[in-house]
């Protein structure tokens, strides 16, 4: 028998992720929940829209495994995870069987692995992180806490990432970088050098954008 998930966000995203635990045969998809949507009123992928988080509390005993929280951007992602934690809610992952992921990697709780990503060795994977499509994670990288690496960015190994850093489309890192928390790296980047927490940074090689 499936168990049942429900998935917290409405938009393109979540259309991903639903697709994701549609592929998943030991998983199946009860319901969407949504902040900014009124139950009733439509549907995603086909799953009915329920309503924000009073109507999902009201549900929780439907769906054992918890939710996924399918909403792209970090904070506001960190921010529901909290929430879930605060709730006892459990947080479920979505795992495109087209991935490659080996054997030794691990991946923490609410995390998304979209479809041609490749995960290798050793790699360790933060909870309620995005690996989008095609991006590849190289042996021994370290990537923390609702991080979003961009659709198609490529990590050589040993890189680590800080909780909360977003790396843009096609980023690209050389190995053993350190890349801090609550970085934003602009698509098309290469990091060449460590980035400190909070840095703003674009071009190949990466430099600071100016405020």
């Amino acid at each position: 028998m499936a168990n049942e998930v429900f998935v917290f966000g409405a938009g393109g995203h979540a259309k991903v992720v639903i697709d994701i635990l549609e592929q998943m045969s030991a998983t199946k998809v009860a319901y969407v929940v949504d902040d900014g949507r009124k139950a009733g009123t439509n549907t995603v992928c086909g799953y009915p829209v329920i309503g924000g988080r009073d109507a999902m509390l009201a549900r929780r005993q439907e769906v054992k495994k918890g939710g996924i929280i399918a909403i792209g951007n970090n904070r506001v992602r960190a921010g529901i995870a909290e929430w879930f934690a605060a709730n006892g809610i459990l947080a479920a992952s979505a795992l495109h069987p087209n991935a490659a992921i080996a054997r030794s990697v691990q991946i923490g709780a609410g995390t998304a692995v979209m479809g041609g990503a490749v995960i290798n060795a050793d790699a360790c994977i933060g909870s309620h992180v995005i690996i989008n499509t095609g991006a590849t994670i190289d042996h021994d990288c370290t990537i923390g806490d609702c991080v979003h690496i961009a659709p198609g960015s490529n990590l050589c190994g040993g890189v680590s990432v800080g909780r909360g850093t977003m790396l843009g489309v096609g980023t690209r890192v050389i190995p053993g970088i350190h890349i801090g928390a609550n970085v934003v790296i602009g698509a098309g980047s290469t990091v060449l050098d460590d980035i400190p927490d909070g840095a703003r940074m674009s071009g190949s090689p990466c430099r600071p954008v100016e405020p």
